[in-house]
């Protein structure tokens, strides 16, 4: 007698259907497993604690953990080259800022490309920095600063977190548009600076908002002046650049989060909102504006905006950075 091979044929498909079913339910349910944000900077730095404040809110959209892990060194370049030859599936993402992914590809050889190996998926927030003295400078307001500066030309010194660090960029910036000259003063990280400064064994700094505003009210340093076009809500009594007669200076820190480069669409998707309904949370935005941190625009907050300005600040500082020859320790 002969068998009909019907039978057969229709359990072979039935079969296949069957294990079809779980591939494209995992394709589907991303995430399913806690979520890794790679921080390119120690514990206790601005971008680590924005990390861990955005990080925290994005566990309720995504449903599962998110993970802050410190990756250190090179001025932040080793963290995000962590983030480059990640799996790009979704479960780990990058946080990283102006001078992550602008200046140090300017000051270091990296062995990855900014532009070409990442998928970018939202703008997060900018941080201006702040021109700040030590107290004992006699200079009460920016135009003296700038005239005390000018008098005493390679006698100041600025404290910086390294060579090749965005304090030691924007104090090049400063002399090339004020026409100053000062010494800089390398330091294992802008904390170190930052004591020195209130020490008094430094004149000056530029730092990040979020770490210079404690320390103005509390008295141990003085500000001149926030390198952006709008007051800080939680500072509003430091002038803008623009206000202290310096309009050249403006630059503010910005920072996003980026994926790997080839990251799914649907998972890109999925993080963005997760970032976007972090940002809008009202608990989050307090935190951030006492950080001195100005969230992007809801409009702004998309990976096509990310794209557009971090092309459009490597087109701008890289020629600057590279024409002082300033290169990354």
């Amino acid at each position: 007698m002969k068998l009909s091979r019907r039978p057969f044929l229709h359990l072979v498909a039935a079969t296949a259907a069957l294990l079809a079913v779980p591939r494209i339910a995992n394709a589907q349910a991303y995430p399913t497993r806690p979520i890794t944000v790679i921080v390119p900077f120690p514990p206790g730095a601005p971008l680590d604690t924005l990390a861990r404040i955005i990080g925290e809110r994005m566990r309720g959209a995504l449903r599962q953990a998110v993970i802050v892990e410190n990756v250190t060194g090179a001025g932040g370049s080793l963290g995000v080259g962590r983030v480059a030859r990640a799996a790009p599936n979704g479960y780990t993402i990058g946080i990283g800022n102006f001078s992550t992914h602008v200046v140090n590809g300017a000051t270091y050889t990296l062995q990855y490309d900014l532009l070409k190996d990442f998928e970018p998926l939202a703008l997060r927030a900018s941080n201006p920095q702040v021109i700040i003295s030590k107290n004992a400078v006699p200079a009460k307001n920016l135009n003296e600063l700038v005239a005390w500066l000018k008098a005493n030309p390679d006698k100041a010194s600025q404290g910086t977190g390294g060579v090749g660090t965005l304090g030691h960029v924007t104090g090049v910036f400063f002399q090339k548009e004020t026409g100053t000259r000062f010494q800089f003063v390398p330091y294992r990280g802008a904390p170190l600076a930052m004591q020195d400064l209130i020490g008094g064994q430094v004149d000056l700094m530029i730092d990040q908002s979020s770490n210079a505003l404690p320390h103005v009210r509390a008295g141990k340093i003085r500000a001149y002046a926030v390198t952006d076009g709008t007051r800080i809500d939680s500072a509003a009594e430091i002038p803008t650049v623009i206000e202290a007669g310096a309009p050249r200076l403006q630059m503010s820190v910005w920072s996003g989060l980026w994926a790997p480069k080839g990251t799914s669409t649907d998972a890109s998707a999925k993080l963005n909102a997760a970032i976007v309904d972090a940002l809008a949370d009202p608990t989050v935005r307090s935190q951030l504006a006492d950080l001195g941190q100005a969230i992007f625009p809801r409009d702004q907050q998309t990976p096509q905006a990310l794209g557009e300005l971090h092309k459009a600040e490597i087109d701008k500082w890289w020629p600057i950075i590279k024409a002082a020859n300033i290169r990354g320790e």
